[in-house]
């Protein structure tokens, strides 16, 4: 099954594209890059290729996505990649109100559509304030996800921070689940020197079991990340093992697409 990381993991440990050989000796097949490694999309491929990787999707800002979608494509295109992810909005530009969430969903929409009809699938990447309730009730990531071309990217640790339980949102959405990221919260008032994440397998999220409903959801990606680790090499190991252990125990392999 292909093992996966996101590189975001790695960039405080640069250059990034130093870490592809060994992540690969570690087992992983796939890597999941940000829009900071694009400079050179060309040379990236080189890299990946030279360490038998593969980037079958890839991270890009709102703004790319929007203002210059045949960049996004070029760029997603000449990675090799088939899913294209944005992966927040800032918080200067973040929606408020119902109204406002609607509107955004829309906008997302219409890069789904675009992107559908250049090859891509196109997939949004939450955080916690997308599960956060409005004042009517509702919350932000219904409004995301409103039109069925949109499909996500979950984001486990995220949800569970926000404190819901992520399993029936993995149900909810089964079908339009593209990738899951395999992130695990360190116990209430520990690894702040790492923000409070942990390694996967060695936090309080119960991936066991997430593991097994995501790929019952449809998502054929599964990306360790980690958003700040102390020592990128250890997490890289350190996940790898607990995904092969999760896949082991639930006899789970990501679904093709």
């Amino acid at each position: 099954m292909p093992f996966s990381i996101q590189l975001h993991s790695a960039r405080l440990f640069p250059p990034v594209t130093d870490h592809l050989p060994r992540l690969a000796a570690l087992g992983y097949t796939n890597v999941e890059p940000t829009d900071s490694l694009y400079g050179d999309p060309a040379a990236l491929r080189e890299s990946l290729d030279e360490s038998d990787l593969t980037a079958l999707s890839g991270h890009f800002p709102l703004h790319l996505l929007e203002d210059d979608p045949d960049a996004a494509c070029r760029i997603a295109e000449t990675l090799g990649m088939r899913l294209v992810v944005c992966p927040f909005v800032p918080a200067e530009a973040r929606p408020a109100a119902t109204d406002d969430w609607r509107r955004f969903g829309d906008r997302l929409a219409a890069i789904a559509h675009l992107l559908r009809s250049r090859g891509f699938d196109f997939a949004w990447h939450n955080h916690d304030y997308e599960f956060r309730p409005l004042r009517d009730g509702s919350m932000p990531i219904q409004h995301i996800a409103a039109d069925p071309a949109v499909h996500l990217e979950v984001d486990i640790a995220w949800i569970a921070l926000a404190g819901m339980d992520p399993q029936p949102w993995l149900e909810g959405y089964a079908g339009r689940i593209a990738a899951v990221h395999v992130k695990d919260v360190a116990p209430r008032g520990s690894r702040a020197d790492e923000d409070g994440w942990a390694d996967v397998g060695t936090g309080i999220v119960p991936w066991p079991k997430l593991w097994k409903a995501a790929i019952a959801a449809g998502a054929s990606l599964l990306i360790a990340e980690h958003d700040n680790p102390s020592d990128f090499d250890r997490f890289a190991r350190r996940s790898i093992d607990a995904m092969r252990a999760f896949a082991a125990m639930t006899n789970g392999e990501p679904a093709a697409r």
